[in-house]
């Protein structure tokens, strides 16, 4: 019997595309036992911006997060996003600080760990796939999905085939804006089948309303796994609805292994946070319409919610527009990166301050010389060279693989300024990517701690 599987995403990019991963373990605590046994192939419940967004805005410790839903979820492979050598953060680390990160995610619970760069530099890739191959988990080796001049079917054929050279477990095609046209699915999902021999998962979003027919040509040229959102978390910037999907693979005699009273009873718990969200002005209904325009501009969810609440807090809501006109100008002097974290948030920054000051490139931040210099890798075309001059200025480029250049002792350094702050390996890892963040998120659990302490005290003197 013809099959096709199904990823859950309402706990990570669904979340993170509409609600700009503001959904906090304590509202989703309830479903993870039947989400365990809806008959997913997996779920996306970690990765992606759900750790910085943990430690900054949710007061959550990430780690004990993804073990408190491996404790509830004992039967369903824990699927992450990683971002290759940027790990979860904004730039690259040390190889040692790769292995050991991708260590403990498989220590705390994680399954299945997708592995992607930005640019599709496979270089960026290599560290990471070989140490969650070590520690027993299946590494999906990523392409970033995108449209320009020198992104062809023959390029992303190569790229698989490096990827399955590098033994990853499966292949994703990582379409984050939603601009893979189901023809170009078709073609692009028939030609890896082809040539590799590996499960085949692909992920889009809903943003321009191609969502539902891509997957259809997807299943239809042999995909074995796609990535859905559980309907109240689905739509706009999100992924499209996994009951929708469900029920249309049935229709056509495809095992789908999912328990439809299951689904349902997902979606029905997460009615009312979706409308708790709609209501206190955190679910933006631009996220839930749809925007043909990214055809052009190329956005993924996350970063269009970002960037409203960017121009948001900036009282600028007004420029939204001139920024998407500005983002893919941005994207073509930068040499065409895919617009995924981290570009996509490099990209869109840029953008922003080019609308803001009415000149290009006049106020450009730290990350964008960076990218100039190479820090984050080979660039898919070269940038445009009177743009890298000019932010660039006395700064040299970069020679060779960045992450070979970066000090080796990371860790023990961040371990001996922690001292007793840091009470295992795991808080170590969160200072090295996020040092401001997570020092004051360490300063808030001392805090709540030492009040319940004092509280346990008082009731005993009182008893």
């Amino acid at each position: 019997m013809k099959k096709v599987q199904f990823t859950e995403t309402a706990l990570r990019d669904a979340n993170q595309s509409l609600i700009a991963t503001r959904l906090p373990y304590d509202k989703f605590e309830p479903i993870l036992d039947t989400m365990d046994h809806a008959g997913f192939y997996s779920a996306e419940v970690w990765g992606g911006a759900t750790f910085d967004v943990c430690l900054r805005f949710l007061n959550e410790d990430p780690w004990e997060r993804l073990r408190k839903i491996r404790k509830k979820m004992p039967n369903t492979k824990l699927q992450m996003l990683l971002r290759g050598q940027n790990i979860l953060g904004y730039k690259h680390y040390p190889d040692d600080i790769v292995r050991r990160f991708v260590r403990a995610s498989v220590r705390n619970g994680i399954d299945v760990i997708r592995i992607f760069d930005a640019l599709n530099d496979l270089n960026n890739l290599k560290v990471a796939i070989d140490e969650t191959l070590k520690n027993g988990a299946t590494a999906s080796g990523a392409i970033s999905y995108t449209t320009s001049p020198v992104h062809t079917l023959d390029k992303y054929v190569s790229m698989t085939k490096e990827l399955a050279a590098m033994g990853v477990s499966s292949i994703c095609i990582k379409d984050m804006a939603g601009i893979l046209e189901p023809v170009a699915a078709y073609e692009l999902v028939s030609a890896i089948k082809d040539a590799v021999d590996l499960p085949l998962v692909i992920h889009t979003h809903s943003t321009t309303g191609m969502a539902f027919m891509t997957y259809m040509k997807a299943i239809e040229a042999g995909v074995d796994v796609i990535d859905t959102a559980i309907s109240p978390m689905s739509g706009g910037t999100s992924q499209p609805a996994t009951e929708t999907l469900y029920y249309v693979a049935k229709s056509l005699g495809y095992e789908t292994g999912l328990d439809e009273d299951a689904i349902f009873k997902i979606a029905d718990f997460f009615k009312p946070i979706r409308q708790g969200y709609i209501e206190d002005g955190t679910l933006n209904p631009i996220s839930l319409t749809t925007d043909t325009r990214c055809l052009t501009y190329q956005i993924p969810g996350g970063m269009l919610s970002n960037l409203l609440s960017q121009l948001k807090s900036l009282g600028a809501l007004d420029k939204f527009e001139a920024a998407l006109l500005e983002t893919p100008k941005v994207r073509r002097d930068m040499g065409y990166p895919p617009l995924v974290t981290p570009t996509s948030q490099i990209v869109g920054s840029q953008a922003v301050q080019n609308v803001l000051t009415g000149e290009r490139y006049k106020n450009v931040g730290a990350e964008i010389k960076a990218y100039c210099r190479g820090e984050y890798g080979n660039t898919p075309a070269p940038i445009d060279p009177e743009v890298r001059a000019k932010i660039l200025g006395e700064l040299k480029p970069i020679e060779g693989r960045y992450a070979d250049s970066l000090p080796t002792d990371t860790f023990e350094k961040a371990e001996a300024k922690l001292g007793d702050t840091a009470r295992c390996e795991e808080d170590v890892l969160s200072y090295i990517l996020f040092p401001e963040v997570a020092e004051r998120f360490f300063a808030k659990r001392r805090e709540k701690e030492e009040k319940c302490v004092k509280y346990s005290i008082t009731r005993m003197e009182e008893a």
